[in-house]
């Protein structure tokens, strides 16, 4: 059997703050196969971005493990994580305020070739040339600031940079949320042709199901810091078993004006992510909430590679 590109268990990830910690993640345990792309969907601040940033390090995790490749990465000294650096990578949500505001495009995808201290003047160049091809950067923005450019362009530019040390692994957070409808799909289409020629593994944080849908193998629902579903994608959106993944599905626009769906409206108080109760974070907004939903639960293999964190999953989807 082969070994995971990434793989996290019981990853925890908690801020101190007035009146206790808040635990942006909280226990959550999955794979990422090499070469292929995990999709990370849930609503805003369910901790979506603060779990691929404590994957490569931008936050130090609370508890739990990360294994990259098999070796455990949890807990690296200085010169580990400079090369784990070069492993992984970020392409952040707003190209706009994620590059320097004072550097040239050439500036911005060669400084990371720059620090390695690793390559000449003339390789740097020759390199930033190769990069800006690759991701369909037009060589007349060379010297282009990013105002000067629209946001298509300015991601670009941005994944140009989070190539520039060869990963092959990277987040990729909400990298098209900022972006026109059009100029999503060129980004999306981009990265899957770019995935194809390198043998990329991306983690692919959105809250947008129509896109997570288009470029991921796997995908895990997320609701308050903990993993509620983990499935292929094709097996979610056919068969899903937790009640919030069914209302996240329930919530996508339909093209088809004729079609007959069911609306699922969550009623209630989202729980607060500081010092939560044990049990399901979901319970105060879900329909079918029992008392026995209070006790302490975590993700079960319901079906074949399909993972529920539901105590009523069997009950309610009459498996």
């Amino acid at each position: 059997m082969s070994v995971p590109c990434i793989e996290v268990k019981h990853l925890q990830k908690y801020f101190k703050v007035r009146g206790g910690f808040l635990r942006a993640t909280d226990d959550v345990s999955f794979k990422i196969e090499k070469g292929k792309t995990m999709g990370i969907v849930g609503e805003s601040g369910c901790g979506k971005s603060t779990l691929g940033r404590t994957i490569i390090h931008m936050h130090e995790s609370t508890g739990g493990q990360i294994f990259y490749n098999g070796k455990d990465v949890t807990k690296v000294n200085h010169r580990e994580l400079k090369e784990l650096r070069t492993h992984m990578q970020i392409v952040f949500q707003d190209p706009y305020s994620s590059l320097n505001p004072r550097q040239t495009v050439e500036q911005i995808i060669r400084e990371p070739l720059y620090l390695t201290r690793k390559y000449s003047r003339q390789q740097i160049s020759d390199e930033v040339t190769r990069l800006m091809e690759l991701c369909g950067v037009e060589e007349r923005l060379r010297l282009a600031y990013p105002h000067e450019m629209d946001g298509g362009r300015r991601q670009r530019v941005g994944i140009a940079r989070a190539l520039a040390l060869n990963p092959d692994f990277i987040v990729c957070d909400e990298p098209v949320s900022a972006l026109d409808v059009s100029i999503q799909a060129q980004v999306l289409n981009l990265l899957k042709e770019l995935q194809q020629k390198q043998g990329l593994t991306y983690m692919f944080v959105t809250h947008d199901l129509s896109v997570v849908r288009h470029i991921s193998n796997d995908i895990g629902v997320m609701y308050l810091g903990q993993m509620v579903e983990t499935s292929e994608s094709k097996e979610l959106f056919a068969k899903p078993l937790h009640p919030y993944t069914k209302a996240l599905l329930s919530a996508i626009p339909s093209t088809n004006i004729h079609a007959q769906r069911e609306r699922i409206v969550l009623k209630g108080e989202i729980t607060s992510p500081i010092n939560p109760k044990p049990g399901c974070r979901f319970a105060a907004r879900c329909p079918y909430a029992t008392p026995e939903c209070g006790k302490p639960q975590q993700l079960e293999e319901v079906l074949p590679n399909h993972f529920v964190s539901c105590h009523r999953c069997r009950e309610i989807n009459e498996l």
